[in-house]
């Protein structure tokens, strides 16, 4: 398998998954702005969709979209600690977080990276950013050590990711505590540290 990434984007989500499933796979890194892949090919060939993530197999096919790459990492290896089976509670808990992240969290940052985005667009999508992060704040308040009960999931992976932007887009983590101290505990994950390793984000000690 090849995961085709661009550092610290919502692709580092399944490059975490891969790494905690011990799974054998590859990384190749996408210019986003270009459209280009590390080895010089034209990403757009490969991913008409223009944007990251896609995990390509052997066989050629590919698949898209990080929420559906997580899952079938957890599904197809038989990875219940990744995600709980289907057809169980905890696994619609576990989609439950997948699509706030996906459609509260993630989405709502979308203006910040965007150079386009007028700044009273960027003032509202700071206060939607904040809102979502006062809701995982009340959630994180019972002093669980992930989101689902048991043990790290693909929906721990989603949230370290996308709440880790608080940083570049200077929103912070100052007034969530709760929420800090949960991505400290995941920064120091091994698949979380080795993933942003080999991504550039973190220098070897």
């Amino acid at each position: 398998m090849k995961l085709y990434y661009a550092p610290g984007a919502c692709s580092l989500s399944p490059h975490i998954v891969l790494r905690e499933a011990g799974l054998d796979f590859e990384i190749e890194r996408v210019d986003l702005v270009s459209k280009t892949t590390e080895s010089g090919g034209d990403f757009t060939a490969i991913n008409p969709k223009s944007y990251v993530p896609a995990l390509q197999f052997g066989d050629g096919d590919l698949l898209t979209e990080g929420v559906a790459i997580v899952q079938y990492l957890a599904d197809a290896n038989g990875l219940e600690r990744l995600a709980p089976k289907a057809g169980s509670r905890e696994r619609a808990h576990l989609v439950e977080w997948l699509n706030f992240i996906s459609t509260e969290l993630h989405k709502s940052f979308s203006p910040l990276f965007n150079p386009a985005s007028p700044e009273v667009m960027k003032t509202a999508a700071r206060e939607k950013v904040a809102s979502r992060f006062d809701l995982l704040e009340k959630d994180l308040s019972d002093g669980r050590e992930f989101l689902i009960g048991g043990g790290f999931t693909v929906a721990d992976a989603y949230l370290f990711t996308v709440a880790n932007w608080a940083h570049p887009t200077g929103i912070g983590l100052e007034a969530w505590p709760n929420l800090a101290r949960y991505m400290t505990r995941l920064a120091n994950r091994p698949s979380v540290r080795d993933a942003m390793l080999a991504e550039g984000l973190l220098e070897a000690a």
